[in-house]
């Protein structure tokens, strides 16, 4: 298991998939001349529309997504693992998918990974969410390998979700993903303190590109892109919600250690939880 680096691109991206594929090229070189051998972008690369039919005009299938086909020759030209975090894509069944994409030095799909959790929720100030009514959510996890360690994939909302982290991490993760597009009233709140606890549950780099700022579609943003190293520090952030590019060194040999160090993953037990029913299911210990 060797070290590499991986760097989290945060962005801006508007309504236009060809524009956010010009800011995605230069920072994904940018990335790159940093000598990043792993390169993550946020969750929603390809375009933030709020209004549904203009959003349904939009995306499009895979083999037709200008951030699909940019990124792919971007990470053969490169010889780069480039993973797009999430972008809309048209099902073959008319339906959205919220999908991230991994593709391998020679341009090959590696990976995809559907969104699962859906952020439909009501916050403070009237800023309500539905994310069901746009997408349909994903149903399997998925955990690759990658330049010496293996990666388990998320999305945004994903990171409330500690189960999905822990099966990866049980499934040989010791690098986990959360590209985002974190809303700034949640960020503020919760962004930090979440990623670091998933990095420290499951002994797991996590990295998490980030949106950030205000977009053409009126949402906005926290930015503040993070790596996490297995012990819960942060080893890169972008302290702001401007486009950047953080690179940090990924040492699988730090989970390893942190595992052996707190060796939570194994010392997990079956349980029961007593709510005043006979038939209380039986669950999978999962805190630290």
């Amino acid at each position: 298991m060797g070290v590499f680096k991986a760097a989290a691109i945060q962005m801006r991206s508007g309504e236009s998939p060809e524009r956010n594929a010009i800011d995605l090229e230069r920072l994904v070189r940018e990335a790159a001349a940093q000598g990043a051998a792993y390169i993550q972008t946020p969750e929603m690369t390809g375009a933030l529309i709020r209004d549904r039919q203009a959003r349904a005009a939009s995306f499009t299938s895979e083999d037709k997504d200008i951030i699909v086909s940019t990124a792919r020759g971007l990470a053969s030209e490169l010889g780069v693992f480039l993973h797009i975090g999430s972008t809309a894509i048209l099902r073959a069944d008319g339906k959205l998918a919220n999908r991230a994409l991994l593709f391998g030095p020679d341009g090959a799909t590696l990976a995809t990974y559907d969104k699962i959790h859906m952020f439909d929720v009501d916050l403070d100030n009237g800023e309500s969410w539905r994310e069901s009514a746009a997408y349909e959510p994903g149903t399997e996890a998925v955990v690759t390998g990658i330049a010496g360690a293996k990666l388990g994939f998320a999305v945004c909302y994903d990171l409330r979700f500690p189960q999905l982290f822990r099966a990866e991490a049980l499934a040989g993760a010791d690098l986990l993903s959360v590209p985002a597009a974190f809303t700034r009233q949640t960020g503020e709140a919760h962004w930090h303190v979440l990623l670091r606890a998933r990095a420290i549950e499951n002994g797991a780099y996590v990295v998490a590109a980030a949106q950030g700022g205000l977009h053409e579609d009126g949402r906005e943003t926290y930015g503040h892109s993070l790596i996490v190293d297995p012990w819960g520090r942060i080893i890169a952030e972008a302290a702001h919600d401007e486009p950047a590019v953080i690179v940090a060194e990924i040492d699988p040999a730090q989970s390893l250690a942190a595992r052996r160090k707190i060796p939570n993953l194994k010392n997990a037990r079956d349980f029961a939880v007593n709510a005043g029913s006979s038939e209380a299911p039986r669950l999978r210990g999962a805190a630290s």
